[in-house]
């Protein structure tokens, strides 16, 4: 990968995290994630091949490792925490927040149906109920996948590579 691409994913993770500060301080008072806090960590994470890319080219030394047992992110450390925190992918920089994605089904009588779906970490789920915040007050999961699969060489949005397979590729 070369190194215009590594620096447009690097742009992309600074938009993401400006984004997801504001929502975080806006949530302060509802929001449970905190260094070591790693309930959202798990061991079925799957990134974009690119931002996998980004963690072999910022991290090999990681790579050469042994990862976190299964069960949890293969790139948790014994205390917790993130051993690529600096280069972690995009899903990572918005698990806790209030989450919200739009479907589109076309319907059999041919109207599209517009359908909005929400969710949180179970340890953030507190009041106000989320189904009654504005849709601003929410990190909507759409735009950013989009900025990250048109940089794949593929262009598929499927192409997605498990966090624990890249200690495989790194030994």
């Amino acid at each position: 990968m070369n190194q215009e691409t590594l620096d447009a994913i690097e742009r992309i993770h600074t938009d993401v995290e400006l984004q997801a500060r504001m929502l975080s301080r806006r949530h302060a008072e509802r929001l449970q994630c905190r260094l070591g806090c790693s309930a959202c960590c798990k061991d079925d994470l799957t990134v974009f091949e690119v931002e996998a890319e980004l963690i072999a080219a910022r991290h090999p030394e990681v790579l050469k490792q042994a990862p976190h047992p299964a069960g949890a992110c293969a790139f948790l450390n014994s205390e917790g925490s993130c051993r690529v925190y600096a280069s972690r992918p995009y899903v990572c920089r918005t698990q806790g927040l209030p989450l919200r994605w739009i479907d589109r089904v076309l319907a059999d009588d041919g109207v599209m149906e517009v359908f909005e779906y929400r969710d949180i970490c179970h340890l953030n789920d507190i009041d106000p109920p989320i189904e009654i915040l504005d849709a601003s007050d929410f990190w909507t999961i759409g735009p950013t996948e989009e900025r990250l699969i048109a940089l794949q060489e593929t262009q598929d949005d499927q192409k997605r590579i498990s966090l624990r397979s890249l200690f495989e590729r790194g030994r």
